[in-house]
């Protein structure tokens, strides 16, 4: 099958991406919307015209990056609304406040490293946040999405791995690390390749649906995702991005017609990335058990299981 390629590379910023695109009537949704390379993903869709609505843990923090953005972009209708992804309970009601059509859903928010935690369910807290959170979001919102697709374009959801993937598959037999010795990085990996596994699942299961599901690497950006190992990146000898150029793939994926109809694909600056053997010096390319529908289907099973 051969890569997707755009005339977009590494050093390519949202704006850059997003020009010439109009998304007038269409609605966006990005988690984490108010912190690090989500305040760029939402500031690019809303000034292409898009309605956005920023999903996020801290209202307040949310409110001043939309009127931040509303006053840079002179788009009024950027939105803000309440998401816990730990929380089973507020992402119900943010599925039950969702009303309407939905072309855009980006999984952005994550965290990183953190020290060993568990949920109230027992689940590890990286793979339960940055996975389980948004496969049950995405799920919720599933008729949503499907119901902007029959308006005549597909619906697109853009999950937000990393490079980091590349450390870890997902150990289907000890998720949660019940039994091996915790590692943060290790757990941050593993949840980092389920975000591709998620959207080469949601393609097997939803392109009937007219919704499409592609993973990205954003690249290397200083945020405050890397609070928990010092401000320092877990793939060091990668060369760094700026919000700016770290957004762009996001955008390519949530936006432009040049990805039209493509899903269960891994991107990275704004190319789709090439599989590799083994895992290489400079962290390119992704991991051949990332793409693996065998384990899409499992983890999409045991993910159900999880949430049910």
């Amino acid at each position: 099958m051969k890569l997707v390629t755009t005339p977009f590379n590494f050093h390519s910023t949202a704006t850059e991406v997003i020009k010439g695109i109009n998304l007038s009537g269409k609605r966006a949704i990005v988690t984490g919307g108010a912190s690090g390379i989500g305040v760029e993903t939402a500031r690019a869709l809303a000034g292409a015209g898009a309605e956005v609505t920023l999903a996020v843990r801290d209202v307040e923090a949310g409110a001043r990056v939309a009127a931040d953005i509303t006053t840079s972009t002179k788009n009024k209708a950027v939105r803000v609304a309440k998401l816990d992804l730990v929380e089973r309970a507020s992402i119900n009601a943010f599925v039950a406040g969702w009303k309407g059509p939905l072309h855009i859903l980006v999984n952005n928010a994550g965290i990183m490293a953190c020290p060993e935690q568990y949920t109230s369910e027992g689940w590890e807290l990286q793979f339960a946040t940055n996975h389980l959170g948004h496969f049950a979001l995405s799920l919720g919102l599933h008729d949503a999405l499907a119901s902007a697709a029959q308006t005549g374009a597909t619906a697109r959801i853009v999950s937000l791995s990393s490079a980091a993937h590349l450390f870890s598959p997902v150990v289907f037999d000890d998720i949660h690390f019940a039994f091996r010795t915790y590692e943060p990085r290790l757990a941050y990996a593993q949840s980092k390749t389920a975000n591709i596994l998620f959207a080469v699942g949601a393609m097997a299961h939803w392109h009937g649906d007219g919704i499409t599901a592609n993973a990205l690497n954003p690249g290397a950006i200083p945020t405050n995702l890397q609070r928990h190992v010092g401000g320092k990146l877990l793939t060091p000898t990668q060369l760094q991005k700026t919000r700016e150029q770290g957004s762009a793939t996001s955008v390519l994926l949530a936006a432009s017609p040049l990805v039209e109809g493509i899903s269960g694909r891994y991107f990275a600056d704004c190319n789709e990335a090439a599989t590799v053997a083994r895992r290489q010096p400079d962290f390119t390319g992704v991991a051949p058990y990332a793409l693996d529908p065998v384990n899409a289907e499992r983890l999409w099973n045991e993910s159900l299981k999880m949430i049910a």
